[in-house]
């Protein structure tokens, strides 16, 4: 087993093969969060325009088609659907980040919608019978409120987006998943290649829960002052 281990990763100093897919995947997968964040955050605010006026608008049933199909179709689906068909020619850097962002979006959108709404009803008349505005009640009241319950589940997307990333190899990025993949080619070994793959995952996701749990707890602590 330890020999397996070596041609696994020390011969040739494929080890520097593996470092270079894990760079690739925590890029692909910052830039995707990042894309994911922004959009998702009009998606939430168009779906919201329902709640405001009490009734559906355009836009909240625009934001919640995406959503729905989005959510209801496989990443894997989407990925092929964009490096094939809409971004042909593209490069699979590009394709990978625009359809995890995308895809990310529509989690992030119900994530961000569902920490504002978690905020208190009267925080907002409060602050409309201050003479402030609608946009103003939000951004100053609303938001910094909800962004405590909206980080959390921020850091788990952002974990769940890494291990999505796997599939990466279908648009021709040499990730970490795809780099076990080559190993096993030159090998004719899949134990240690994929094994030894899948505790790196482990241990990228490990470090990002205990990351995550530490702003958590400082998050609740600041709930007490």
């Amino acid at each position: 087993m330890l020999d397996s281990y070596y041609r696994a990763f020390i011969a040739e100093q494929r080890y520097l093969m593996y470092l270079d897919g894990l760079k690739m995947t925590l890029l692909v997968s910052l830039l995707a969060i990042i894309l994911g964040v922004a959009l998702g955050t009009i998606l939430a605010l168009m779906r919201m325009t329902a709640e405001r006026r009490g009734k559906s608008t355009l836009l909240s049933k625009i934001a919640y088609v995406y959503i729905d199909i989005i959510r209801g179709t496989p990443t894997v689906t989407q990925l092929l659907i964009m490096y094939f068909v809409v971004l042909k020619g593209v490069d699979g850097l590009i394709v990978g980040t625009v359809t995890f962002g995308l895809n990310s979006a529509a989690y992030v959108a119900e994530i961000i919608r569902a920490g504002i709404l978690a905020v208190d009803h009267g925080q907002m008349e409060g602050g409309r019978s201050l003479g402030l505005s609608y946009g103003q009640t939000m951004k100053d009241i609303i938001l910094p409120q909800a962004v405590k319950n909206i980080l959390p589940a921020l850091g788990n997307e952002f974990i769940v987006l890494i291990k999505e990333t796997a599939i990466l190899g279908y648009v021709s990025i040499v990730d970490l998943t795809k780099v076990a993949d080559f190993v096993t080619s030159r090998t004719y070994e899949a134990f240690a290649p994929l094994i030894g793959t899948a505790i790196i995952y482990y241990l990228v996701v490990k470090v990002l829960t205990l990351v995550l749990g530490v702003v958590e707890r400082r998050l609740r602590q600041s709930d007490k002052r």
